[in-house]
């Protein structure tokens, strides 16, 4: 492609002569690692590192031409051209829609954002549409998948340049259908322009990512920003039982589905909802008929993702009994709500739940299923939202019998402090703390147990549980790994749980006269 038809889509570009803009480019480049002869660099200021530092690298690696922020890049590249824009990222993202032709107008593109169930919805919507025979690429927090093909997935909704390969390749790939999470640090930053939406879900808004949005005014304001862009001719699937439903509905000017509890909603619930650790059954009413619903999901806030499931394939077009029957091959997503059995007499589930709602939710979800104890595992991430960890922590003491307080990701903070701003949440509840080395005393003299090592606190609840019981291992759900200052270990609670029932098993097999 040429560099002048390139650079074209770029407002406030500067002039090219004549022969940089006859230069071939043969692709983007983000990072000057990836430079080769040809590529067209483009320098965006990161969090950790700013690529402008690294033009002249890119020049000698033979860049057919740097694209630079305006007063980032005074100095010359030697013979190669220097494009400065008003904003390299937003750039970025135009660049790389239009050097791969746009794919998301070759497919039908469908976004979901909100704070909880992104990714039980998506796998939803996936599971409808592949039931019609279609193929779907899926992109979002556990990983990308295109046909057979799966990617890990290093960011929920990934930088421009990745996404638009991605969306390039599904092309290539035959797929009529892309479904993508779309997180609020993607639509604050512009990951997504340049991708036309066909439809767009809203699922909820509750506190998150606040060391990134400062308050829950702008984190509002980032979600919006899909809705806000979609076409009179597009979808927006609103979740009506949310305050914030009506911030969505008034920013769009797509057709709207509302979906929710609410009797005013066009996707809800007919009727009673059977529900129990084999799943969910019910009715629910859509605008041109019924949908029988029959999932494999259990709680209540599964219905919710489900509703939007069915809302979003209303507005494709998608037959009702498609829907139906798309919905009940949907098994498990990795991490939510996943079961770990090793044949005991006491359920084990793994959850992402890292949110004050999401655990919320995941206890009652619990709760519904659990003739005994509901004993929790969870911690909260380092260098994230400091103001969700008392919350946290007084959901955790509220909805469990026992709380097992440990280490999630710290990262470069001292998991210690982090467990103390978590406690303050059990305190706040009229707890009393002890400091003997045995249980402390929680909020209603419920005992929880302070671990910071994640392996041992996952081995102690698998440890005291009794018949009957549940273990609830939170906030880290599909992930393998764990962050520990700069470090990244392998870590996955699936697997601790399932060696220490394993560890369990073969002592009472050993006992056994």
């Amino acid at each position: 492609m040429k560099l002048g038809d390139l650079v074209a889509v770029v407002a406030d570009k500067a002039v090219l002569s004549p022969e940089a803009a006859a230069r071939e480019v043969s692709d983007l480049a983000q990072d000057s690692r990836q430079v080769k002869p040809g590529s067209l660099f483009i320098a965006v200021r990161g969090f950790h590192s700013d690529g402008h530092q690294f033009i002249a690298q890119a020049a000698q690696q033979g860049a057919a031409a740097v694209i630079a922020e305006q007063g980032q890049w005074p100095k010359p590249a030697g013979n190669t051209p220097v494009v400065l824009v008003p904003d390299s990222r937003r750039a970025l993202a135009q660049l790389s829609a239009a050097f791969y032709g746009y794919p998301s107008r070759r497919l039908r593109l469908i976004g979901i954002t909100g704070t909880n169930g992104k990714t039980t919805t998506t796998y939803l919507i996936k599971a409808v549409l592949e039931a019609t025979g279609s193929r779907a690429g899926l992109i979002g927090t556990i990983d990308y998948r295109i046909g057979g093909r799966v990617y890990p997935a290093p960011n929920t909704t990934p930088e421009s340049l990745d996404l638009q390969r991605l969306l390039a390749e599904m092309v290539e790939f035959g797929a009529k259908y892309c479904v993508m999470e779309v997180s609020s640090h993607a639509l604050a930053l512009g990951r997504t322009e340049g991708c036309e939406f066909d439809a767009a879900g809203f699922t909820n808004l509750t506190q998150d990512h606040l060391d990134f949005h400062k308050d829950m005014g702008a984190y509002l304001q980032a979600k919006l920003r899909l809705f806000t862009g979609l076409s009179p001719e597009a979808c927006a699937v609103v979740n009506l039982d949310d305050p914030s439903s009506a911030a969505v509905v008034n920013a769009t000017k797509a057709k709207v589905i509302t979906t929710g509890f609410s009797e005013r909603a066009d996707v809800r619930p007919l009727g009673a909802i059977e529900h129990g650790i084999n799943g969910l059954a019910f009715e629910a009413l859509v605008p041109q008929g019924t949908v029988r619903v029959e999932s494999s999901l259990v709680g209540k806030h599964n219905v919710y993702n489900i509703l939007t499931a069915i809302g979003v394939c209303t507005a494709l077009g998608i037959a009702d009994a498609d829907i139906s029957r798309g919905l009940s091959t949907m098994r498990a997503v990795p991490g939510r709500m996943e079961t770990v059995d090793e044949g005991q007499p006491f359920g084990v589930v793994v959850d992402y739940a890292h949110t004050e709602d999401a655990l919320v939710r995941l206890l009652e979800a619990v709760r519904e299923i659990t003739p005994k104890r509901v004993i929790t595992v969870f911690g909260c991430g380092g260098d994230r939202d400091r103001t969700k960890r008392p919350k946290m922590g007084a959901a955790a003491i509220a909805g469990s019998d026992v709380v097992i307080v440990t280490s999630d990701n710290p990262r470069m903070e001292d998991p210690s402090a982090i467990i103390s701003e978590i406690e303050a949440g059990f305190i706040g509840r009229g707890a009393k703390v002890s400091q003997d080395a045995g249980p402390r005393v929680g909020s209603g003299k419920k005992p929880y147990y302070v671990l910071p090592d994640r392996s041992e606190a996952v081995a102690a609840a698998v440890r005291m549980a009794l018949p009957g019981d549940v273990v609830v291992l939170a906030g880290k759900g599909h992930e393998d790994y764990q962050l520990i200052g700069e470090k990244k270990a392998h870590f996955d609670d699936r697997e601790a749980a399932r060696a220490e029932l394993r560890n369990i098993m073969a002592d009472r097999g050993s006992r056994t006269p």
